[in-house]
């Protein structure tokens, strides 16, 4: 058998020309770029798979993403040392690798984090974003009061379904633990809001969403109490906007000690599985009650 090691891959990138994370059929990825330069240089067919800790949407930026992938053992040792130096002769100048190491024993980029940290930043000058800054600050005409929405956002931290923050995926879960969503202003510039949101995990286009929400209630278009309200509903509320990706970034994936990596990817696998279990059962069961509603009229 071929001997094969796990590498972990730490991974910087601008989201603005890419079609997001995952690799998808005639479109520009994150991770089909990076797997192509992989196989190039690491002379593998097919390219290695990598297993990311967030798959970000298109136009979302990473200061530090991070994924692993298995390769031979000798492939690795044939380069050991230089690979970050040579993907970067490799890599478009929209994504870097920043390092590359072999994963502690149980590591799983996806499954192993404790926790994701992104920030979304906002300019509210009313002349507009710093031009060398409009592929990651959003522009928000109105001025927005952080006293207002640190108190709408303190109300939606906790473990909570965000069903009402989320796109739906049949068979998964929209239960997640908010760990911490705050707004502050950037030292340097006045005008530039912060919003530092993090969780266990996310669904799909939370955290936009959750940026939409806070953003109505800064302006004033809300009140405070609104976004606990929409949370409590449970179901998509057509007032909440989901703010535009190139203002979001991913800053951190927190994980456990080398020693409980194994642990936190078993307990993690687990609980998704009996998640996605319940969730099917509830759809299965729902189908069948309108099923009988609609034999018994």
């Amino acid at each position: 058998m071929t001997a094969l090691v796990r590498l972990r891959l730490d991974i910087g990138y601008d989201g603005t020309d890419f079609a997001g994370w995952a690799r998808q059929p005639n479109q520009r990825t994150v991770q089909g770029v990076i797997e192509d330069a992989l196989a190039r240089m690491l002379r593998l067919d097919p390219p290695p798979m990598l297993t990311v800790a967030g798959r970000t949407d298109a136009g979302v930026h990473a200061r530090a993403q991070v994924a692993h992938l298995v390769v031979p053992v000798a492939a690795y040792s044939a380069i050991n040392g230089t690979m970050p130096r040579r993907l970067a002769g490799l890599l478009p100048p929209d994504v870097r690798v920043w390092r590359v190491s072999v994963a502690p024993e149980g590591f799983d980029a996806r499954f192993s984090a404790l926790a994701r940290r992104y920030v979304y930043r906002v300019c509210d000058n009313p002349v507009g974003v710093e031009p060398l800054r409009r592929h990651d600050v959003l522009w928000h005409p109105r001025p927005l009061n952080l006293d207002r929405m640190n108190e709408a956002a303190r109300l939606l931290v906790g473990e909570n379904d965000f069903a009402a923050y989320c796109r739906k995926r049949e068979g998964a879960t929209t239960i997640r633990e908010l760990l911490r969503y705050e707004w502050a202003r950037d030292d340097r510039d006045p005008h530039l809001a912060l919003a530092t949101v993090e969780a266990d995990a996310f669904c799909h286009s939370m955290v936009r969403a959750l940026v939409g929400a806070l953003l109505m209630v800064g302006d004033g278009r809300r009140d405070v109490e609104w976004p606990a309200q929409v949370l409590a509903a449970r179901v998509r509320d057509s007032g909440v906007n989901v703010a535009p990706a190139h203002g979001l970034s991913l800053e951190e994936i927190r994980y456990p000690d080398d020693d409980s990596l194994a642990k936190r990817a078993q307990e993690t696998r687990r609980v998704r599985t009996l998640n996605a279990a319940a969730a099917a059962a509830e759809h299965a069961a729902n189908a069948a009650g309108a099923e009988q509603s609609g034999t018994a009229s």
